[in-house]
């Protein structure tokens, strides 16, 4: 079946040997993946990073809500309410994850 789409297998083989690639061939395996699936996920697991890493860096983390939110709105074609909606939704749960962090005070609005 060529030009068929990789089974689940098939996906998890080459994320198995992504490790070993050098830094050109997975530039070469990024351009050429189609969807934003794994931008996606990618974002949340860099988001997550800096809000353990760098909690206090509110401009890197609104950054980080920003570009996921725009990415999550690409991929399900979001109208601009439910970007807003997301967005808000995305901030409650830094707000209380800088909460659980910082108990004796969080910049929220910082």
């Amino acid at each position: 079946m060529a030009g068929a789409a990789k089974t689940g297998q098939q996906r998890r083989a080459i994320g198995f040997y992504q490790e070993s690639l050098t830094e050109a061939e997975k530039w070469e395996r990024a351009r050429q993946i189609e969807g934003l699936d794994e931008e996606v996920a990618l974002l949340r697991v860099r988001l997550k990073e800096a809000l353990e890493e760098r909690p206090q860096d509110m401009q890197l983390i609104a950054k980080g809500v920003d570009l996921l939110v725009k990415a999550v709105a690409a991929r399900y074609r979001l109208s601009r309410k439910a970007q807003r909606e997301l967005s808000d939704s995305i901030a409650g749960v830094v707000r209380g994850i800088g909460t659980a962090l910082y108990p004796e005070g969080f910049p929220h609005d910082g």
